[in-house]
């Protein structure tokens, strides 16, 4: 009878904590102004966290996290190789986040260069090399349909984002109307594409440890790994500041792997503060389970 009793205990905890760990969040989420989507999973155990998950949102640059497993998709079907030269030109510049656009024209980069640049300052200029190279965002879309995943969706080259911004009326109108999304995913969705990374399934298993690397190099620290600590934080994020802050990634310690999704929009504060309270949803989840 103890040992039932004891048993019942500890499961009313295990489920009793996720639950505190959600009002947790959702208490950040109500102190700014914001359309908030987040999903949360231990892979260890398949317990997750989904608030407003399902929703289509705005990715922004997290978009690049399924090309770069589309264009590892074409590597492996020998398409396409990680020693393959490209040679910069003035027309492939482009504007937003990067160094490419700083070189001169003329350098040789190889497409493990472009790869790891989009991924780790989230180059735009590596990021259109790539979608040209792997045949623009239908193959990419193709691929996302056959993961099952149907918010998931490129839905142009940088330079078509940042043409419609510059003739937008302001960059307040542009988001406003939400006509032109730099790409398209749920926090839910993203999820399941961190988690096939991090399992091994997203290509194959080496194509999914070098992605994992590449994810692992993330300069920008402001949001989910800000306050982290006992986890190392492979992630990606997006940014249209301050409407849209974005990360997705992978907590990883010796006892838990966690995939954080945090997708927001329609935010018209302060940039800063938007980060911030990522930065603590991060904070939030990484203390709970790090315990």
């Amino acid at each position: 009878m103890r040992i039932l009793l004891y048993l019942l205990l500890v499961t009313v905890a295990a489920t009793a904590q996720p639950v505190r760990l959600r009002q947790n969040i959702e208490r950040i989420t109500r102190s700014v102004n914001a359309q908030w989507g987040i999903y949360v999973k231990v892979l260890d155990t398949g317990e997750e966290i989904a608030i407003n998950a399902d929703a289509q949102m705005d990715t922004m640059s997290t978009i690049k996290i399924p090309l770069m497993i589309e264009t590892f998709r074409q590597i492996e079907a020998g398409k396409l190789s990680l020693t393959d030269r490209v040679e910069l030109t003035e027309a492939m510049k482009r504007p937003g986040t990067g160094i490419l656009r700083s070189l001169d024209a003329g350098a040789s980069i190889t497409l493990k260069d472009t790869l790891m640049l989009m991924n780790i300052v989230s180059d735009n200029t590596a990021t259109d090399i790539l979608f040209d190279k792997v045949g623009g965002v239908d193959p990419v879309n193709a691929l996302m349909t056959s993961y099952g995943l149907k918010s998931t969706r490129a839905t142009t080259p940088s330079s078509g984002w940042f043409a419609a911004l510059r003739a937008a009326p302001s960059a307040a109108d542009f988001h406003r109307e939400g006509k032109h999304a730099y790409g398209l995913s749920s926090a839910r969705e993203m999820g399941v594409l961190l988690e096939k990374i991090a399992t091994g399934k997203a290509v194959s298993k080496p194509s999914s440890d070098a992605m994992l690397t590449m994810l692992h190099g993330q300069v920008y620290s402001s949001r989910l790994p800000k306050y982290v600590t006992g986890f190392r934080v492979a992630h990606k994020t997006g940014d249209f500041l301050p409407y849209i802050g974005n990360d997705v990634g992978i907590f990883e310690s010796e006892k838990r792997n966690i995939v954080v999704c945090v997708f927001t929009a329609g935010h018209y504060g302060v940039g800063a503060q938007l980060e911030d309270a990522i930065a603590r949803i991060g904070e939030l989840i990484a203390n709970h389970y790090g315990n």
